[in-house]
């Protein structure tokens, strides 16, 4: 009998522990705020908001939960208190207007790997990113024009969210070029897809961009498979995220990702200096006048 009080007692504990935590992510004027990025500190864990701000995720009472939205001030709140999460929002000085010569229009693909094998991944819950070092030879073809990614969905219209970086003075990924979030739907299947981001007026940094993309942990790019064990029979239900971003084997001296609220560089320690081989997404950019 002792030992059955133990063990009910160890289930419910289990059950404290990680909860179901729910909650709506607002604006100052009490309007909810659609596809916040909400990232678990220090665990690789992580949901977005609903088109109508609200979330939920599987954590303990004790975690801190990142709030992150283009265009609002980062959060930082305990899963306990984050029934209501409200987001305050940034005010950007506007810089001097550049107009952008009329000319025959030039443009420059870069990034784009040759004679790869494209492969399809789920990332998990992490952002992604790519580095595009500057070179001279993009003095006359300055702006960012478009992003182009492969795609695998069994889904139509699935979202994305693309970001771009700046590179900070340690060479991670620094601050966002963008002032607002640039979520792009998708079609059914295997696609090059082009955002077109020209009238962002986004000016390739001389230190280099990072680009990156984000998967949509929302209802509508919800996958649900049953799944049944040969052996024993059971049944589950496996949940997973589209789209699939194909990738690139390549050899490479680092490789960036964000997760548990942080980004996280990852070099071949075995041998300092040596490039290690990764999976990079197949994000290229396209430069024009």
């Amino acid at each position: 009998m002792l030992q059955k009080i133990f063990l009910l007692l160890f289930v419910l504990s289990g059950f404290f522990l990680k909860a179901q935590t729910k909650g709506v992510v607002v604006d100052s004027l009490g309007m909810p705020i659609p596809y916040v990025s909400v990232f678990v500190e220090n665990e690789d864990k992580t949901t977005t908001s609903e088109e109508n701000g609200t979330f939920s995720i599987q954590v303990s009472a004790g975690a801190k939960l990142i709030f992150s939205a283009l265009g609002y001030e980062s959060k930082t709140v305990l899963a306990s208190k984050a029934s209501k999460v409200v987001l305050k929002q940034n005010i950007f000085d506007l810089d001097d207007v550049v107009i952008k010569k009329a000319n025959k229009p030039k443009t420059l693909e870069i990034g784009r790997i040759s004679h790869a094998l494209l492969e399809a991944f789920d990332t998990g819950p992490k952002i992604e990113a790519k580095f595009f070092p500057y070179e001279s030879t993009y003095r006359k073809t300055k702006w960012i024009k478009k992003i182009m990614l492969f795609t695998d969905s069994p889904i139509e219209n699935a979202s994305i969210k693309l970001h771009i970086y700046s590179v900070d003075e340690n060479g991670f990924p620094g601050a966002e070029l963008l002032t607002k979030d640039l979520i792009v739907n998708l079609k059914k299947g295997i696609y090059r897809h082009q955002f077109d981001v020209y009238d962002l007026d986004i000016e390739m940094p001389e230190s280099g961009v990072f680009v990156a993309f984000e998967k949509m942990r929302i209802e509508r790019n919800k996958i649900e498979r049953k799944v049944t064990n040969s052996q024993t029979g059971i049944v589950r239900t496996d949940i997973t995220y589209a789209p699939k971003v194909l990738c690139y084997m390549v050899k490479k001296p680092f490789a960036f990702s964000y997760s548990g609220g942080k980004w996280n560089r990852k070099i071949n320690e075995e041998e300092l200096g040596t490039p290690l081989q990764i999976y990079e997404p197949s994000l290229t950019l396209l430069l024009s006048n």
